[in-house]
């Protein structure tokens, strides 16, 4: 079993946080160490492992898992199996969903984490960070094998502000990437675009999203908070939102073909957080919309999901969307932008897939026909639950995972020249 630095985010809440922790659980689960490394404090203060205390952990039966007792660092020269898993708070300056500003000790504390813990190999979820940038020379000057997971979302054809600002992001990374042992992404199409900017083919491994289809599946015996669901929107049909309000999920888009439909009988409920809430709120307040805000507990986000006839995600830019693949793992019908992989995921009849630009007219046109096919958004449901079965399941991310820290940690397996 591997001992992994697993340096990522678990705050603020966004789909690097939900990657982070449900991968690192299911690792856990397999009988690896994990130390998480991640930014938690505003003080620069003394180097320090702390207790991984309570940490949002995708499972149905509980939201959070209470790890190891606390450990002092100048206990343990490294990490062996069988002890407590130590978890490294790095100070920052700034921190949100987006990107992450480290204080100037942030590096050095990191430097002394690795050296102490010794892992076999080290995975940054990156956190759009500048230290992100310092640890390809970090780990070679440590001897440490270096994967990076690369969330920025994309829209390979560029078709507007948004996805150009986005190909901006990735121009800058790319020199940086091409220096990591291994890049993960979630799809052909984002691998492509990375090695038009000059990442090598051969440390780029396309390993897509995954979700525990144990945990987001149809709804079978009604648990607590689908039934409150059920008694609070009884006789009304849910549409459903779930992710960041903010620029490039284009949720403005959506609100306003719902204005211009109005679909008789239905409710849109938008659940998240972000930048552009508090105006859109005040902007489309109507009462068949509701604003449900940030939903940290994990069985009520699931309930959500399974209450939902049809999921609408109007992106202009995405990566693999995590709320797309657990909408249709729960059996929900999606309606999703071409932007990034989503439309990969849904192409073939998985969900209906539509393009960037011109969201609200197309919406103003299939919100009638998905009101009016209750049929309709069944079949979509089955096939889109079907589709995750086959390609995006949490288990057959995990397996790829393993085997790509196999290759690096091989004796027999050649260094990728520079």
């Amino acid at each position: 079993m591997a001992h992994i630095a697993w340096l990522g985010k678990k705050s603020p809440f966004c789909g690097n946080v939900t990657y982070g922790l449900s991968t690192t659980h299911a690792l856990r689960s397999r009988g690896h160490g994990i130390s998480f490394i991640h930014f938690d404090t505003r003080a620069t203060g003394q180097l320090g492992l702390q207790p991984p205390g309570h940490a949002w952990l995708p499972t149905a039966g509980s939201l959070r898992e209470q790890a190891g007792p606390h450990a002092q660092i100048e206990e343990a020269e490294s990490w062996r199996p069988g002890e407590p898993e130590p978890e490294v708070a790095l100070p920052y300056l700034v921190k949100s969903q987006v990107y992450t500003i480290p204080s100037p000790g942030a590096q050095r504390e990191l430097r002394e984490s690795l050296e102490r813990l010794r892992p076999d190999v080290v995975h940054a979820s990156l956190t759009l960070s500048p230290l992100d940038f310092r640890l390809p020379d970090l780990c070679q000057q440590l001897g440490l094998p270096l994967v990076a997971t690369f969330h920025p979302p994309f829209d390979a054809s560029l078709r507007n502000l948004t996805a150009g600002t986005q190909q901006l992001t990735y121009q800058l990374y790319a020199p940086a990437l091409s220096r990591f042992d291994r890049v993960i992404v979630f799809s052909e199409l984002q691998a492509e675009v990375l090695q038009r900017l000059g990442v090598r083919g051969e440390r780029l491994a396309v390993i897509p999203n995954g979700v525990d289809t144990q945990t987001w599946r149809p709804a079978g015996e009604p648990t607590p908070e689908l039934q409150q669901l059920r008694q609070r929107f009884s006789g009304q049909r849910i549409f459903l939102y779930m992710g960041r309000i903010a620029t490039e999920k284009n949720v403005e888009a959506l609100l306003r073909a719902w204005r211009l439909v109005q679909p008789a009988g239905c409710r849109l409920l938008i659940v998240g957080d972000g930048p552009l809430r508090s105006a859109l709120e005040a902007s489309y307040s109507d009462p068949s919309v509701l604003w449900w805000g940030y939903e940290p507990r994990l069985e009520m986000r699931v309930a959500l999901q399974q209450l939902a006839e049809v999921f609408l995600l109007p992106s202009l830019v995405e990566g693999l969307s995590l709320s797309l693949l657990e909408a249709m793992a729960s059996g929900t019908a999606c309606v999703a932008t071409d932007a990034g992989a989503d439309g990969e995921v849904l192409e073939g009849g998985a969900g209906i897939v539509i393009s960037t630009q011109g969201v609200t007219t197309q919406l103003r046109t299939l919100l009638p026909v998905l009101r009016d096919q209750p049929v309709l958004t069944a079949a979509l449901g089955r096939q889109a639950r079907e589709r995750v079965l086959q390609r995006y399941t949490l288990q057959g991310n995990i397996d790829a995972l393993e085997q790509l820290y196999d290759q690096l940690l091989a004796p027999s397996q050649s260094v990728v020249p520079a």
